[in-house]
């Protein structure tokens, strides 16, 4: 778990896909309730680098998808309760300047700052980023 739990919920890209894909890894009772609470009071978010990001694991074949990309995006953004948050100016230049020694992913240093700047906790199982979000106080949670 995390520091204080915040209204919004922001989802890693991994996250969003597995819960869309009804994956198991995304399965535990808490993390369902959460999303269930979230998504009713239409609180969960999705950062636009995490669609960018499905477009380049797809191409590098890293990622396979039940739909083309661009389809498969469609379909999971109309699902109810889900709203994609863009890159404002704030986030971008946060991004570069996350505190400590965080590594240079932009998906992952843009995911810290989407959700700093919404003031969202960002769920996550990456280690890198549930590591660093607690070693500065960011809201933060894992699913499992």
């Amino acid at each position: 778990m995390s520091e204080a739990e915040s209204t919004l919920i922001l989802l890693d890209t991994h996250i969003w896909i597995w819960y869309v894909a009804g994956d198991a890894r995304a399965n535990s009772h808490d993390f369902l309730k959460l999303m269930s609470e979230k998504i009713s009071a239409a609180s969960v978010r999705v950062s636009i680098i995490s669609i960018w990001e499905i477009g380049i694991l797809t191409w590098k074949n890293r990622l396979t998808l039940t739909y083309p990309p661009l389809e498969w995006v469609h379909r999971a953004l109309a699902l109810p309760g889900t709203l994609v948050e863009p890159i404002s100016p704030e986030i971008a230049i946060d991004s570069s300047y996350l505190a400590g020694d965080f590594h240079g992913d932009p998906a992952d240093r843009i995911l810290i700052a989407t959700a700093k700047n919404l003031n969202a906790t960002l769920i996550s199982e990456d280690k890198n980023i549930l590591s660093y979000c607690r070693k500065h106080h960011l809201p933060v949670r894992a699913i499992r």
